[in-house]
């Protein structure tokens, strides 16, 4: 009975994933080796920055299911939805039957990402770390989805937008301003050292008040009053809050230089917490929060 029961487990996953003869051994972001099918037509997006890359690259059609909060572009929106990219539902992704799986090292449970690759669904790992490290995931999923010009376009732009960031600082640009990144309208949350946030911070000149090992520290009025920073931006990841809301408990503090001088900035949250094409346009933006007389130049190199 035990071996009818191994055989029938092995004949349910050959039948769930059947071994394809068409393949390439690709490695992923991860440095892992991924058995990649020629042509995946049943790709699950774990992760909504990859759904919206996928879209980018003109890759949708490809796309069967997405996680939570895939949103962008809407297209997005109508496709199954396989739980969130913390909590994935592994039952709902096995019978969907997908051909390949994307996933995000920092934002995917490994054991699940392992369990999906004991089952033989190949699991795609990206894990990008720097504005550079976008670039390349843009790159390795092009070579994935089979569109490796539109991903060379992609990353050119990028370089294009990053190279006239840094011009415009490096010319118009004064002293480092002093920089809070609230990222939680309801708490004093900020962004440290090992987060896209603090990167962008420093590549559009800023100095990150909170720089340090812990991603993602939490502080008081009476430590923001020491910081005293020069510029403020406040968003919330949960979303749901207006301009004026997000300002309302920081306008208490006129005393704060960045309140005083009005320097004080409501911004949406989408545009600084996806690794994606778009961070490059958020990271202009940010420069000119950081430079206001960058605005007035209206110089783009």
């Amino acid at each position: 009975m035990k071996r009818k029961g191994v055989f029938f487990l092995f004949g349910l996953i050959a039948w769930l994933f059947p071994v394809s003869s068409h393949g390439a051994a690709l490695i992923d972001q991860t440095g892992r080796s991924v058995e990649v099918p020629d042509e995946p037509r049943r790709i699950i997006s774990l992760m909504p920055s990859l759904t919206e890359m996928v879209f980018e690259l003109g890759q949708g059609e490809r796309l069967i299911a997405v996680t939570q909060y895939s949103d962008d572009p809407p297209a997005a929106a109508r496709l199954p939805r396989v739980g969130s990219y913390v909590h994935l539902d592994l039952e709902r992704i096995v019978a969907l039957r997908p051909d390949l799986c994307l996933a995000y090292r920092d934002g995917n449970p490994q054991i699940t990402l392992d369990r999906l690759a004991a089952l033989g669904i190949p699991v795609y790992t990206f894990d990008p770390r720097s504005l550079e490290g976008i670039m390349d995931a843009v790159s390795r999923l092009g070579t994935v989805v089979h569109a490796e010009g539109r991903a060379a376009r992609q990353v050119a732009l990028m370089q294009k937008q990053l190279q006239e960031v840094e011009a415009r600082v490096a010319r118009f640009g004064g002293r480092s301003p002093r920089v809070f990144f609230q990222i939680d309208a309801s708490h004093l949350v900020s962004a440290g050292s090992n987060t896209f946030i603090h990167k962008l911070i420093t590549r559009a000149g800023g100095i990150n008040l909170v720089a340090g090992d812990t991603p993602y520290p939490r502080y008081s009025w009476e430590d923001i009053l020491l910081m005293q920073p020069e510029v403020v931006i406040v968003t919330s990841m949960a979303g749901g809050y207006s301009e004026e809301q997000l300002k309302a408990a920081w306008l208490k503090w006129p005393q704060i230089p960045a309140v005083r001088d009005k320097r004080l900035y409501a911004v949406a949250a989408d545009e600084f917490d996806r690794p994606t094409t778009g961070l490059f346009t958020s990271l202009g933006k940010l420069a000119e929060m950081l430079y206001p007389e960058l605005r007035a130049s209206g110089v783009k190199d």
